[in-house]
C-alpha cells in the first residue's frame, strides 16, 4: 500500500461511511476527516451526501470550515455528491437561513430540486469522458445545478437538459450517490486526480 494516496471523507454527517468503503475498494487509505489536524493529512477530500445545512453548521461548530475552504483555494482535490455538491458550489440558490458553502465550484445549485424524499428516483445518465455504460445515478434529495459559470464544465445532463455533474479543474461534483449503486468511476476519476497532484 506505499504510494498509495490518502484520501478524507468529511464524516461529520450523511452517507460517509459508503465512500470510506468505496475508497478502500479502489485502493486509497481513506481517512474519516472531523478536525483539521485529520484534514491536514489528505491528499484529496470527499464531501458526502446528507443535510448541507447541518454539514455546514458542524464544520463551522468543529473549526472546518475555514481551514476546508482555504484548502479547496490552495488546490485540494475534491468531489461532492449531492449535499457535497451544494457545500462545493460558489452560490447556493436556495440556502437555508445562514447557510454557507465552502465553494471552489462556480456553479449555481438549488437544494431539494426534485422535491423531498418521497420524490427520490434512479436513472441513466451519460457522463462525458466516461466509457462504458451509461452511469446508474440515484438522486435522493437532490440539488441540480441551476447554472454554470465560465470556470466550470458540465459533465452529464438529464435527459431534460438540467445539469448534474460538473467538473473545474481538481473538483468534481454530482447531483447523484454512485456510491450507493455500485458506480466506482466517479471516485476512480477522482483519485486519478489526487494521483496526479501528488
Amino acid at each position: 500500500m506505499v504510494g498509495a494516496p490518502r484520501v478524507g471523507v468529511l464524516a461529520l454527517q450523511g452517507d460517509f461511511r459508503e465512500h470510506l468503503a468505496v475508497l478502500t475498494e479502489l485502493g486509497a487509505v481513506a481517512i474519516p476527516v472531523r478536525r483539521e489536524q485529520e484534514l491536514d493529512q489528505v491528499d484529496g477530500l470527499v464531501l458526502p451526501g446528507g443535510e448541507s445545512t447541518v454539514i455546514d453548521k458542524l464544520a463551522r461548530n468543529f473549526g472546518l470550515a475555514e481551514p476546508l475552504k482555504a484548502k479547496l483555494a490552495g488546490g485540494l482535490p475534491a468531489y461532492g455528491t449531492c449535499a457535497g455538491l451544494i457545500l462545493l458550489a460558489d452560490r447556493v440558490v436556495d440556502a437555508g437561513p445562514g447557510q454557507q458553502s465552502f465553494g471552489g465550484l462556480d456553479v449555481s445549485v438549488r437544494r431539494n430540486a426534485f422535491g423531498g424524499q418521497v420524490d427520490s428516483f434512479e436513472t441513466d445518465v451519460l457522463v462525458d469522458g466516461f466509457e462504458g455504460p451509461p452511469v446508474h445515478a440515484a438522486f435522493i434529495r437532490a440539488p441540480v445545478v441551476d447554472s454554470v459559470g465560465p470556470a466550470a464544465t458540465p459533465i452529464a445532463h438529464l435527459t431534460d437538459g438540467r445539469v448534474v455533474a460538473v467538473r473545474q479543474g481538481a473538483l468534481l461534483g454530482t447531483s447523484f450517490h454512485p456510491e450507493i449503486t455500485g458506480e466506482l468511476r466517479f471516485h476512480r476519476a477522482f483519485l486519478d486526480t489526487v494521483a496526479a497532484r501528488l
